[in-house]
């Protein structure tokens, strides 16, 4: 069976064929009833979920919120990986509503701002997120409503209808809500597939990312269930690499999505995983040392990818494809067009600005009520991803995000780069840099620096580290050692703090 034939909606030449008539949670509860869906580890015991089970979890929440919801009405999602999880999702998605993903870890400005700009009068939730919520809207407690009845049709929907409304990490400003249609999940399948070596019958998915972001529940559960892969489901309160390896053994997880603060903690505390086929990361590129500690530790190549919440999944790496190549991030996957492209929204072979062509399957129908940013988000025929690159061959390089390339002396500087070389040193831990003002080079590279435990690394070790191993005007003129780095809920570093942290300092 070719690739195209393995992958729903992709045809042999790599476009895509999606049917006029699309509904997400038809296409994940496609499989055989008796058939394996979700490994449940969120108890003492493992439990094994069907696709028979999980149908019936959807069909009994259907049923409840068709009296209360309509085709197009905003439903929140506030559960941690779990069952339930998956099927409240798919619930909403049957009925024709849209799913709004909520994380646990939000404190309740951050799920106000969600809740009230989505207009969710209704949330899937449990005890806890019950508590959480507050009065911010009407909980719907999963676990209270009855599963027996007569099965609950498909609601007619097409690709372009709305289904899912995502929030973005807020990185780079206020949360936007990107809005997705039903085709976001084909459009993910040919990406998730390639980063992990091609999925396969005899696999099982898992990630430590939560199901309340698009790294969790686009790039492993729900491709998962479209495919028929098993995912396991486990809620880890805080990551740790003995509970990882714990979860790996107990789920049997054949393929692994790690973000690349977890594989960092990993390689900290020289913890190997067994028994893995693959292990794909997206987030930040990875540096060739990351990659090198893979190949050790795994005993195979962990495949980077590249997206984001507006568009996702349009880069990857694969290596029983193709060679890595530390620094870049893959090449285009099948059906989404990647350029990188100059002011005048032409491709060119210079740096630019990477960006997708219209027709994506997996890029948004708009931001949420927000038609001036949306506009915005375009140049021409292209979506731009607000990321710098440029191409190395057929590989994209990162360079960075447009707002972090530091301008030093008339020289552009990423900060993966620098980054990357940093980690490669073993006294540290992780590390982030960002562009200082200064008035004689408009910026200088600033690092701030996690040590490992009981490491006495100094800057000047760190400056020559960088000064031997990268181009001179590169390195860190400043470098101030940190306790922690401001991260996101979803384990990237916060570059606009550490960028306000830098800007209020006097120069030196």
């Amino acid at each position: 069976m070719t690739f195209a034939e393995r992958i729903p909606g992709l045809t042999e030449a790599g476009s895509w064929d999606i049917p006029d008539r699309l509904n997400m949670a038809r296409q994940c509860l496609s499989q055989d009833a008796d058939q394996v869906a979700i490994i449940d580890l969120t108890g003492t015991d493992r439990r094994d979920v069907s696709f028979g089970e999980l149908a019936d979890r959807v069909d009994g929440l259907a049923r409840a919120l068709m009296a209360q919801v309509r085709p197009g009405d905003r439903v929140g999602v506030l559960l941690s990986q779990s069952p339930w999880c998956a099927a409240a999702h798919l619930a909403i998605w049957k009925i024709g509503a849209i799913s709004v993903p909520l994380f646990k870890l939000f404190k309740r400005d951050a799920l106000a701002s969600r809740v009230g700009d989505a207009g969710a009068k209704l949330v899937l939730t449990d005890a806890e997120g019950a508590v959480l919520l507050g009065d911010l809207a009407t909980p719907l407690m999963v676990a209270e409503i009855g599963q027996h009845g007569a099965p609950v049709d498909f609601v007619d929907t097409g690709p372009e209808d709305p289904a899912v409304l995502i929030y973005t990490s807020g990185t780079t400003g206020t949360p936007k809500g990107a809005l997705h249609g039903h085709r976001v999940l084909t459009g993910h399948l040919p990406g998730v597939s390639i980063s992990h070596n091609h999925l396969r019958p005899g696999d099982c998915l898992w990630t430590p990312a939560d199901w309340a972001w698009i790294g969790g529940l686009f790039d492993v559960l729900m491709p998962g269930l479209a495919l028929g892969i098993p995912v396991v489901a486990a809620r880890l309160d805080k990551f740790t690499p003995e509970a990882c390896a714990g979860i790996v053994a107990r789920g049997d997880v054949r393929n692994v999505f790690f973000p690349p603060t977890a594989l960092r903690m990993l390689k900290a505390a020289g913890q190997g995983l067994d028994g893995l086929r693959s292990v794909a990361s997206g987030g930040e590129p990875l540096g060739a040392e990351m990659l090198a500690w893979g190949e050790r530790s795994f005993g195979l190549t962990i495949n980077e990818f590249y997206g984001q919440t507006e568009c996702n999944m349009t880069v990857s790496s694969c290596g029983v494809d193709f060679p890595v190549l530390p620094g870049c991030i893959g090449k285009p996957v099948p059906g989404h067009e990647v350029a990188v492209i100059d002011e005048d929204g032409k491709p060119t072979n210079e740096e630019g600005d990477v960006a997708v062509r219209r027709g994506s399957a997996s890029m948004l129908l708009e931001y949420w009520k927000r038609p001036r940013e949306t506009a915005e988000k375009f140049r021409g025929e292209w979506l731009i991803t607000g990321d710098r690159g440029v191409w190395d061959g057929e590989y994209l390089r990162f360079v960075g995000r447009d707002d972090d390339v530091i301008t030093s002396a008339g020289y552009r500087i990423g900060p993966a780069e620098i980054e990357d070389c940093l980690l490669t040193h073993p006294g540290v831990a992780t590390v982030g840099v960002v562009g200082k003002p200064d008035p004689l080079r408009t910026e200088i590279v600033k690092a701030y620096v996690v040590r490992k435990e009981g490491a006495e690394v100094s800057a000047e070790e760190l400056q020559a580290w960088v000064k031997d191993r990268l181009a001179q005007y590169s390195y860190p003129r400043e470098i101030a050692f940190l306790e922690a780095l401001p991260m996101t809920v979803t384990g990237k570093v916060i570059r606009k703090e550490l960028k306000a942290r830098a800007a209020g300092e006097r120069v030196k």
